[in-house]
């Protein structure tokens, strides 16, 4: 059974940089992938990014040329580096893991941009 932990939120300026960490524990070898949603009050929960056991990733356009997702050396760990964040982008931030159509979700981390 997989866990998610997520860290690493919290109140950052507009222009500024955050980085969120998600820690997954368990069954986490074979195809499947990991990634990062979130959602803001009143709006839905939308893709950040994600990236495959096999390293392709994919984003959210809103975050295209901003926003990194990368895996620790254990592949159970993803990071998402948030650069050049803007009002737009505070939300809770949710880890993501996917196996064959079975989703967990982490707790979510709460992300506030001022500006």
């Amino acid at each position: 059974q997989v866990q998610l932990v997520e860290s690493g939120g919290g109140l950052v300026q507009s222009g500024g940089s955050l980085r969120l960490s998600c820690a997954g524990s368990g069954t986490i070898f074979g195809t499947y992938t990991m990634g990062w949603y979130r959602q803001a009050p009143g709006n839905e929960r939308e893709l950040v990014a994600t990236i495959r056991s096999t390293g392709m990733t994919n984003y959210g356009d809103s975050v295209k040329g901003r926003f990194t997702i990368s895996r620790g050396n254990a592949k159970s760990t993803v990071y998402l580096q948030m650069n050049n964040v803007k009002p737009e982008d505070t939300a809770v931030y949710y880890c993501y893991f996917n196996k064959y159509g079975v989703e967990v979700w982490g707790q979510g981390t709460q992300v506030t941009v001022s500006s």
